[in-house]
């Protein structure tokens, strides 16, 4: 009697588990769209990854199959000997192994080992394919390691709105949370890690954004804002009361450039005295201000005419490219930026573009200048930039010696970036090393 009473008890309390679980998985499932309206990540986590990760798991094989990434166990000859001679079924064929699937915000992370005989290209030519089968939006495939990729599936587009996080105090020094990557997580751009960055698109593709995002984001930030714009400073007039100094045409320009090198040839002295090998180095007390060159329209400053406009164009491009050989280890860091950046400007460019390691593209007017962006960093991030359209306006590839990412930045308006430099401007250094009144 006992034991049918505890047979009983444990029934009942199975039943009651099976209940409770019905109860909330439902409760899940209405409160679904309401639930990824209003918090996506909490979504994504309860109902959208394990959904995902089921589809993942029951397609593996299939799918390996059907994308010819599976292998035979046995010669082709063997299994048709079999199936003839003795009736028996084909052998299983060997499917990549992949890992436990890890899931990020918006999307999971796996890693798979390959085969012999297979490379990355071979599951990179197969992304398309997992997206559709596992219903996502993309799918984004990697070299991890020798014999290992990285999947990384994004389940909604996280460009279509990126969300700007809230941030409080001026943060890193000289590293600014600008927008999204497609993969979810901030699109953060690090001065000192990577200390120069050509930027390009054009007209209403996202630069200026972009560099509304960057200024308002080093404002509030203990450095140095210098501005080269020699369309008049059409664009880097709105932030004048936050910067140091500021160029409006070529003849400014390469005086202001020429101070900069003189300034950053001082620190080198500075530096060599106190036997450091960078400003980073020195006691905090002497160490010099960091400064931020932002270039824009780049192209102003190589256009030639005649003879003196070409000495001047020379001078300009000299001079930044010694900037950007040196001024990494002595606290300056360019910022290039121009709708239009090809060969045809000039042997400068290209010379000046080698130094650049950082590279955004968005879209672009003509293909000569995502080339000179990133042709020679990686091919498939030339074709992602090639493929942005007019309607993704703020969405860019980012590459650097460290890989390439889908981007996007986030909507700063003329009216916000003003307004951000106005409230920092008394945070603006005086440098009386690139002699402003003279500009």
């Amino acid at each position: 009697m006992n034991l049918a009473s505890a047979t009983l008890t444990e029934a009942n309390g199975l039943g009651w588990v099976l209940v409770v679980a019905a109860v909330l998985v439902s409760g899940l499932l209405l409160a679904g769209p309401t639930l990824r309206r209003r918090y996506p990540v909490t979504w994504w986590l309860l109902l959208g990854f394990p959904s995902v990760a089921f589809r993942v798991v029951q397609t593996w094989r299939p799918l390996m199959a059907g994308c010819g990434l599976a292998v035979s166990r046995r010669p082709a000859l063997t299994v048709v000997s079999g199936l003839v001679g003795k009736g028996s079924p084909p052998p299983q064929p060997r499917v990549p192994r992949r890992g436990l699937m890890h899931p990020t915000s918006g999307g999971f992370v796996l890693l798979v080992r390959l085969l012999p005989g297979q490379v990355p290209e071979n599951f990179v030519k197969a992304a398309s394919a997992m997206a559709e089968n596992w219903q996502v939006h993309a799918v984004r495939v990697t070299s991890w390691k020798p014999g290992v990729v990285r999947i990384v599936a994004s389940a909604a587009d996280p460009l279509a709105a990126p969300r700007l996080p809230k941030q409080r105090g001026p943060g890193q020094l000289l590293r600014v949370t600008v927008g999204a990557l497609e993969t979810g997580a901030a699109w953060v751009l690090d001065l000192r890690r990577v200390p120069h960055w050509l930027i390009v698109g054009a007209t209403r593709s996202g630069k200026s954004t972009l560099i509304n995002a960057l200024v308002a984001g080093l404002a509030p930030q203990p450095v140095a804002l210098v501005g080269i714009d020699c369309k008049g400073g059409m664009e880097l007039s709105l932030y004048e009361p936050r910067l140091s100094a500021l160029a409006t045409n070529r003849e400014q320009a390469v005086r202001l450039l020429a101070a900069l090198v003189d300034l950053t040839l001082d620190r080198m002295n500075v530096c060599r005295a106190a036997r450091v090998r960078n400003i980073w180095g020195l006691p905090d007390k002497e160490r010099p201000v960091p400064v931020v060159v932002i270039v824009d329209e780049i192209a102003e400053l190589f256009l030639v005419a005649s003879r003196n406009e070409k000495d001047e164009a020379h001078a300009a491009g000299t001079a930044l490219i010694r900037l950007a050989q040196l001024g990494a280890a002595l606290g300056v860091f360019l910022v290039v930026a121009g709708q239009r950046v090809g060969s045809d400007l000039g042997p400068g460019v290209t010379a000046l573009r080698a130094q650049l390691g950082g590279r955004v593209c968005h879209r672009v007017a003509d293909p000569g200048t995502a080339e000179m962006a990133l042709g020679d960093l990686n091919p498939d991030a030339l074709k992602a930039a090639q493929a942005i359209t007019p309607e993704q306006a703020g969405t860019a590839v980012l590459a650097s010696g460290d890989g390439w990412e889908r981007a996007r930045s986030h909507l700063i308006t003329e009216a916000e970036a003003e307004a951000v430099a106005a409230e920092y401007a008394h945070l603006a250094p005086v440098l009386s090393e690139l002699h402003v009144e003279a500009l």
